[in-house]
């Protein structure tokens, strides 16, 4: 029997009905080795928890319980525990589809996932893949889910997407805006308060001294000038700001290096993240690298919320062949930074 008093509390959510969210958590849920790293509490509709496990071809043993307020009561953490809600009809749900009600079913269990957190007995959310062309349709009003997070949990200060691939991270100054908006974003407070961000990030999930890139913006970083000016006036001025203040190592903030480069160096080792100027510099890069493990880390939000990059799948959905990989990977980086989410709770 394992002990619940010391593990963070991981909220598990089984995505868009329509996609292959379900599926995954079934996979992540049928390893052995799921429940030692986290109290894990699913929380869904009872029907999709089965139809998940159906596709997966595989059957988990759950614990139900009331809420997710209950989480902290368990006494082992030997099976996951499961929060059943009702918020979508099976009928009401065609694989491959964005519907209103599937949105609107992701929006409901965030939503209470959101108000564990904020109640203290949720201590990371790692949700499956959403599909935001639903989800607007089921209300949501936000151009993301991370700004519908950052705006019910009460976030006033910086945040931003953080994209992870294994020892990889990357963040970015602008996101799901267009590419002939994205110079008007940049700034050097974004930039340095990005930075920071991604560099007490990774140290929250266990890396000792972070080193941290900047990208430039332009072709070959500007060539002096000549091909734009952002990394004369703003990009290099951020670093040389961040360069000059006091950190815990060793000058951890580098840069700005052209983008086409620079994940070659941190290919290679030389840098734990990246700060990006716009989705797709880092994007293509990242997805490339390793489409089926990366993970998206909602940052500077007052709780972990981890999901896997790679969307919803529409066009697999149901046939069992989703793989699991980053999946698993998001909800390793929610039990980390869950744990170190509580530990500093319970500092305070």
């Amino acid at each position: 029997m394992t002990s619940a008093a010391h593990l963070p509390v991981v909220a598990l959510t089984l995505g868009d009905p329509a996609g292959i969210g379900a599926e995954l958590i079934a996979k992540l849920l049928a390893r052995p080795d799921a429940t030692s790293r986290a109290n894990i509490v699913l929380i869904g509709d009872r029907w999709l928890w089965q139809e998940g496990q159906r596709v997966a071809g595989v059957q988990v043993e759950v614990d139900p319980i009331a809420s997710l307020a209950d989480a902290r009561l368990r006494t082992s953490t030997s099976r996951p525990a499961l929060v059943a809600i009702d918020t979508v009809d099976r009928a009401e749900v065609v694989y491959g589809e964005a519907r209103a009600v599937g949105g609107a079913s992701v929006l409901r269990v965030l939503d209470q996932c959101m108000d564990a957190t904020l109640a203290g007995v949720v201590d990371a959310i790692c949700f499956a893949p959403l599909n935001k062309h639903a989800m607007k349709l089921g209300g949501l009003a936000h151009e993301d889910e991370l700004h519908h997070f950052a705006e019910y949990l009460g976030v006033r200060h910086y945040f931003c997407e953080f994209n992870t691939l294994g020892d990889l991270w990357t963040a970015r100054i602008s996101s799901h805006v267009p590419l002939k908006d994205a110079a008007s974003y940049l700034s050097i407070e974004r930039i340095t308060q990005a930075a920071e961000l991604i560099y007490r990030s990774l140290f929250a999930n266990g890396i000792a001294a972070p080193k941290v890139a900047i990208a430039a913006f332009n072709p070959h970083g500007g060539d002096g000038g000549v091909c734009g000016r952002e990394e004369l006036e703003i990009i290099g001025p951020a670093v040389r700001a961040l360069q000059a203040r006091s950190w815990p190592t060793d000058t951890p903030f580098h840069g700005p290096f052209p983008a086409d480069t620079i994940f070659l160096k941190a290919q290679a080792g030389e840098y734990h993240a990246i700060v990006t100027m716009y989705h797709d510099q880092g994007q293509i890069a990242i997805k490339l690298m390793g489409f089926s493990r990366g993970v998206t880390v909602q940052g500077g939000l007052p709780v972990p919320i981890t999901t896997p990059a790679h969307g919803t799948a529409y066009d697999i959905a149901g046939c069992g062949r989703a793989d699991v990989g980053a999946m698993w990977q998001a909800f390793q980086i929610a039990c980390r930074m869950g744990a170190a989410h509580r530990q500093s709770a319970v500092v305070d």
